[in-house]
C-alpha cells in the first residue's frame, strides 16, 4: 500500500491498515484475490488534510461527504464538492488537499486485486478523459452506510472471514458506485428536503451524537420547518430517526461481535451505558444482554 498520510487525526475520525500478513491471505484467498482493501478510513472536517505521490502503487477511492478538497491528477487539477467520488488507479501521480476555508469530510479506502483494474475501467468508460477521475454522484445515505460497514472490518484484530467480508463489501460499494453514476444529475431533494443528505450525515455519524442545530444547518432551514418538512417526508422526526440508526447498529454489533454492553454503547455514541440499556430496550422490547441471549439461543423468547 502507497504510505497513509501522517496526518494527525481530528476528533470522531478513523484510519485503519490492515495488517501486512492479512493482506497477503485476502491476495490469495479465492474469495477476496480478486479485489480486496489494503485500508481505509472516516476524516471529519479534515482541516490540513494532504498528500502528494509521485508512486503510487495501489488504486484510491474518496467519497466527499461535506466540505471541499483540492485535486491534481496528471495535468488535471479538480475542485472536489460534497457528493464527488475520487477515483485515481494505480500508477498515476497526485495531489490533493482539504480546502482550509471548507475542509472535506470524506471516507477513502485503498484497494488492489487482479479485478481492481476492470472496476476503475468500469467505473470510468463513461466518463470523458479530463473527468474520469472525479464523478459526480450526489449524496446517498446507503452508500454513506455501505462505507460504514467497510471500517467495521478494524473491529477484528485478526479474523480473516471479517476481512473476506469487508472484501466483498468493497466490491459492493464499487458496483454500488456503478450504479448510481447514470442518475448522478437527477435531482435528490423530496418535497424541496435532500432527505439522502441528512441520512448521509445521521450514517456517517452513527457512532457518535448529532443534535438538531447541526441537521438543521445541512438543509438551511429553520429547526421548525426543518422537523416539519421531514416529518412530512419520512413520518417520523430526524432525531427518532437517528436513535433508531444507531440501535440498528448496535443490534449489528450484538450480532456479530463479543464486545461488552459498555463497548457497544461507546461505540454507538452513548457514554453512558445504562441510559444506552434504557434507550434500547425502549425499542427493542428487551434489555441488551437480553437481546443477544435471544440470538444465542440461551434466552427463552416469549413473543408470539
Amino acid at each position: 500500500m502507497s504510505a497513509p498520510s501522517s496526518w494527525p487525526l481530528p476528533p470522531e475520525s478513523i484510519r485503519f491498515v490492515i495488517p501486512r500478513r492479512v493482506v497477503t491471505e485476502l491476495a490469495q484467498h479465492p474469495l477476496s484475490q480478486g479485489l480486496y482493501p489494503l485500508g481505509m478510513g472516516y476524516y471529519r472536517q479534515a482541516s490540513g488534510h494532504q498528500m502528494a505521490r509521485k508512486a503510487h502503487d495501489d488504486n484510491l477511492l474518496i467519497y466527499c461527504l461535506d466540505g471541499e478538497g483540492e485535486v491534481k491528477v496528471n495535468e488535471y487539477n479538480f475542485r472536489i464538492k460534497p457528493g464527488d467520488i475520487l477515483l485515481i488507479p494505480k500508477g498515476i501521480p497526485h495531489t490533493y488537499k482539504a480546502r482550509k476555508k471548507n475542509p472535506w469530510t470524506i471516507y477513502w479506502v485503498h484497494f488492489h486485486g487482479h479485478h481492481a483494474h476492470d472496476f476503475v475501467d468500469h467505473l470510468s468508460q463513461r466518463e470523458t478523459a479530463n473527468r474520469k477521475f472525479v464523478m459526480p454522484i450526489g449524496i446517498h445515505s446507503r452508500l454513506a452506510s455501505d462505507f460504514e460497514a467497510l471500517l467495521e472490518a478494524r473491529e477484528s484484530t485478526y479474523n480473516l472471514n471479517a476481512y473476506i467480508c469487508a472484501a466483498n463489501q468493497l466490491r459492493q460499494i464499487l458496483s454500488h458506485i456503478a450504479l448510481l453514476q447514470p442518475l448522478a444529475r437527477q435531482k435528490q431533494a423530496r418535497g424541496g428536503l435532500d432527505i439522502e443528505k441528512i441520512h448521509s450525515l445521521m450514517q456517517a455519524r452513527v457512532h457518535e451524537q448529532l443534535d438538531l442545530d447541526t441537521l438543521t444547518e445541512t438543509v438551511n432551514l429553520s429547526k421548525y420547518h426543518f422537523v416539519k418538512k421531514y416529518k412530512e417526508v419520512t413520518g417520523t422526526t430526524p432525531i427518532n430517526h437517528f436513535i433508531q440508526l444507531k440501535i440498528e447498529r448496535a443490534c449489528h454489533l450484538l450480532d456479530t461481535t463479543d464486545n461488552g454492553i459498555n463497548e457497544v454503547a461507546f461505540a454507538v455514541g452513548y457514554e453512558d451505558a445504562y441510559y444506552f440499556s434504557r434507550i434500547f430496550k425502549k425499542l427493542m422490547g428487551v434489555s441488551p444482554s437480553q437481546y443477544r441471549k435471544m440470538r444465542t439461543g440461551a434466552y427463552p423468547y416469549k413473543g408470539d
